[in-house]
């Protein structure tokens, strides 16, 4: 994710913003109406990750096996392969066999969707995706729909007939990028109360060069986080424990459900900064979601 990343971070501030006054009222309906415990899903934006060969991965695995042993280490994936091309039935039959239980999927919606026609006429695209996805069955998180950066208010009657129009029972969390979406406080706050109306996530992400997207605002009782780390410099840790502790308050609140996705340039960080984060988690919420963990590799040859 190279939006609103940075070369520099020396005069970033890095400290998560104030709640949004109606986060809390968000969160006081779900906790009066909540069913079942809280859960929380933390993952990456892609499986195939090479660089874990020999350490989150064993040596000598073939590339049809990746999301096998990345489940292993993850409980949900931010689904990008969907965001170039939708899925085929069999395609998505053997995601979904590749995973346990209780593993999570967001797929990304097509760039011809989001991009390409920018929400104009795509009912076609809509439906061939949806139902596509919603085969993963119980295995289905929100869907995730990034609107590119050039996307503004000016096209928000686009967007809300989008939304009105998106299968009611496909979740779906949406990412704002424009600055003019978060600069003009009255329509952040319309827009927003539009989201939380129409039952869908704003995406929170927190990414150096654009701290105008943390508005701290929950418009459903799902958290959908999209963290930009910068190599497991200082700042990194440090807010992965002001995430836990947030997260922590809002669970206390009655957050249901939260999705915590990782993106690091290097991929052989995100492992790490996901224990730090589920260990700060455990200790903050009791929430036990196993970090992942370098796996014993198989020596070939040895007799000892």
């Amino acid at each position: 994710m190279d939006f609103g990343r940075l070369p520099d971070l020396r005069h970033v501030d890095f400290r998560l913003p104030p709640d949004h006054p109606e986060t809390a009222q968000v969160l006081a309906r779900a906790r009066a109406s909540a069913s079942a415990p809280p859960q929380l899903y933390v993952g990456c934006p892609i499986w195939t990750n090479k660089e874990w060969l020999g350490s989150y991965f064993p040596l000598g695995i073939k590339e049809p096996e990746y999301l096998h042993y990345y489940a292993q280490q993850f409980n949900s994936l931010e689904l990008n392969t969907t965001h170039y091309r939708i899925p085929d039935a069999p395609t998505v039959r053997r995601w979904r066999e590749a995973v346990g239980p209780g593993f999570k999927f967001c797929p990304k919606l097509p760039r011809s969707i989001s991009h390409e026609r920018e929400l104009y006429n795509t009912d076609a695209l809509t439906t061939t995706f949806t139902r596509a996805i919603v085969e993963l069955a119980d295995q289905l998180g929100p869907c995730f729909l990034q609107l590119p950066p050039h996307f503004g208010p000016e096209s928000l009657p686009r967007l809300e007939r989008f939304l009105l129009d998106f299968p009611a029972d496909v979740p779906l969390a949406v990412e704002l990028r424009h600055p003019r979406w978060f600069s003009d406080r009255s329509l952040a706050d319309s827009v927003f109360a539009t989201f939380e109306a129409l039952n869908k996530t704003l995406v929170i992400t927190d990414v150096a060069g654009r701290r105008d997207v943390l508005p701290q605002r929950l418009t459903t009782p799902t958290a959908f986080i999209r963290f930009n780390g910068h190599g497991l410099v200082a700042s990194d840790f440090q807010r992965a424990d002001e995430w836990a502790e947030r997260l922590a308050t809002w669970y206390q609140q009655g957050l249901q459900t939260a999705y915590v996705f990782i993106h690091q340039r290097d991929v052989r960080h995100a492992p790490i900064w996901a224990q730090h984060f589920l260990e700060r988690m455990q200790a903050l919420t009791g929430l036990v979601v196993p970090p992942p963990r370098p796996i014993p590799q198989v020596v070939q040859g040895s007799l000892f």
